[in-house]
This record gives structure tokens, sequence and C-alpha cells, in this order.
């Protein structure tokens, strides 16, 4: 694999790691509200907002650099 394919799938694992750990964030907040426990729900939820946002942040840097790559 060349250097750059590596570095571009080195950005979906980050991504993919984000969203697993948001997905774990998104039960654990459901289960919080669903026990009446409001605060450590939100908390949750709020954490796996930003993990979401990591993932975002890791695609996104992967297609400036497609796009930086691709001829139009």
């Amino acid at each position: 694999m060349s250097e750059k394919h590596d570095a571009a799938a080195a950005l979906f694992d980050a991504a993919a790691a984000e969203l697993e750990e948001a997905a774990k964030h998104c039960r654990t907040a459901a289960g919080h509200l669903r026990g009446g426990e409001i605060p450590r729900g939100a908390a949750h939820a709020w954490a796996a907002h930003g993990h979401i946002r990591a993932a975002e942040a890791s695609l996104a840097a992967q297609a400036q650099e497609h796009a930086r790559e691709s001829n139009p």
C-alpha cells in the first residue's frame, strides 16, 4: 500500500473508532435516561456528540485531501 493510501486508511480507521465510542456513549446515555438520571444521560450524550465531531473531522480531512488530489 502506498503511503498516501495508508494515510487515508488511517483517517477512516480513526473515524470508525470515534463512531464506535459514540455508539457506546449513546447506549449509556439511553440507560441513564431510562433510569431517570438525566444529568448523567446528558453528559454521555454530549460525549457521544464529541466523538461524532471527531469522526467528522477525520472524514473531512480525507475529503480535503481527495479534493486536493482530484482533477476536475
